[in-house]
């Protein structure tokens, strides 16, 4: 039984690193101490509980991860801190050695915060609460808001692919999921908040199903057939798992948005047996292939990682030239930094850091050169476009369908609502394209 006056009066502030997926956590976590009578801290405001949600996924995410803690405890001198994320499961110890950090939570406990405050009294060294990597398997649902015109709903957590430059198997446990009948009412919630775009987030979510045994494209027909919500997308998903059959559905949808996005990480073959990957550049050629036939205006997006143990200069000239003749909309470029404990760290070649450096900005220049001309392409076509909040210089700005940032002059009685526009100009000032009203 909780103690319902340890929260009277306490105010809690909220530190996110990393993805979507976490952000959609954090909202999660900020659900639950509100029910337990805990409100938010206003701006100005000291906190007296602070949970910082943390990243691993790189060197510099880690990095990060102790900035924040620190500036969370540096703003807030008498709050009880809880730490917790990818890097607080994997790092446990680096964390609570931390000054001022009272609690760890790992991944199988983040969800259930209140459970593990039985008190708010600062500890000389904090507390860890983990369990081992095989052992995560509850499944909490989350969902989060952005500016409330998009939402972010998690439907899966967790990946059993161990990838050989990868730490989140280890992060984040084996793959889960929530139950279709679940993850519907949870869209329905957003419908009652007066949300029009919702964005399928995990780690995996091409891979949902693994504990209800229900397929991901029966989650799509389920949630497409939501009344009130106008727009889904569906964010990163691996391309062995982005079948036919929903890159076919997606096209018929009435509500999935033509916009996909799918990690390649290398265009190499031999890299990718190398990161252990589950396709290679043929499987992933047709997929692009197949989105361009039979929806010609959808934004394609694409993860790649440069300067992983093996990249040879001979095999990132071969990923060069295999991502110049994709025809996709952007790449997100990340640079390979080495994690403790992963099968990559026995691959003998490493590149040398400034090598890294020079082909993250080639990449960089072909994904500029590869949205520049996307955007060209939609000069002239009219687009529903989702407009934010967000209020810049007498602008705001939104995304269409097929994920265009458009802007237009500010005017309140367009948020959240969708309008069917004209694309014009693209603005270098905005860095967005005139939306013509």
């Amino acid at each position: 039984m909780i103690d319902q006056t340890l929260f009277q009066n306490k105010r809690a502030a909220y530190y996110t690193l990393g993805c979507k997926l976490n952000f959609a956590e954090t909202s999660a976590i900020g659900r639950q101490l509100l029910n337990a009578g805990v409100t938010r801290a206003r701006k100005g405001q000291t906190a007296d509980i602070c949970v910082i949600n943390t990243c691993s996924v790189t060197e510099l995410a880690d990095k990060k991860g102790r900035q924040a803690i620190r500036k969370a405890i540096q703003e807030n001198p008498s709050a009880f801190v809880v730490v917790t994320g990818c890097y607080a499961q994997l790092k446990p110890e680096e964390i609570a050695a931390i000054d001022g950090v009272d609690l760890v939570l790992g991944a199988e406990q983040k969800l259930d915060v209140v459970k593990f405050l039985d008190d708010l009294h600062k500890k000389e060294k904090g507390e860890i609460i983990t369990s081992r990597t095989h052992r995560i398997r509850s499944f909490v649902p989350s969902l989060s808001a952005d500016d409330r015109t998009r939402y972010f709903l998690k439907v899966q957590d967790g990946c059993d692919y161990f990838c050989s430059f990868c730490t989140i198997p280890f992060a984040r446990g084996r793959s889960r999921n929530g139950s279709i009948a679940d993850l519907v009412k949870q869209a329905e919630q957003v419908v009652q908040e007066g949300g029009k775009e919702i964005v399928l987030t995990g780690v995996n979510i091409g891979d949902f199903g693994r504990t209800t045994k229900e397929p991901f494209i029966d989650l799509l027909h389920a949630l497409d057939q939501v009344e009130g919500i106008e727009r889904y997308r569906i964010s990163s998903i691996e391309p062995n798992l982005l079948t036919d059959e929903i890159i076919s559905f997606v096209a018929a949808s009435r509500r999935f948005a033509p916009h996909f996005h799918m990690p390649l990480q290398a265009g190499s073959d031999a890299v990718l047996q190398l990161m252990k990957r589950k396709y290679d550049t043929a499987l992933f050629r047709h997929k692009v292939e197949m989105i361009k036939t039979i929806l010609p205006d959808a934004f394609i997006g694409v993860d790649v990682i440069v300067g992983v143990r093996g990249e040879t200069d001979a095999y990132f000239e071969e990923s060069k030239r295999f991502i110049e003749s994709l025809d996709m909309s952007q790449l997100h470029v990340f640079t390979y930094s080495e994690r403790p404990g992963t099968q990559a760290l026995q691959i003998d070649y490493a590149v040398d850091p400034r090598q890294k450096h020079v082909r993250s900005k080639l990449l960089l220049d072909i994904s500029d050169e590869k949205l520049h001309c996307f955007y060209a392409s939609q000069k002239g076509t009219r687009r529903k476009v989702l407009f934010e909040h967000t209020k810049r210089g007498g602008k705001m700005y939104g995304f269409t369908e097929n994920y265009l940032k458009l802007y237009a002059d500010y005017d309140p009685s367009l948020i959240n609502r969708i309008t069917e526009v004209a694309v014009g100009e693209y603005s270098d000032e905005e860095m967005a394209m005139n939306a013509i009203i």
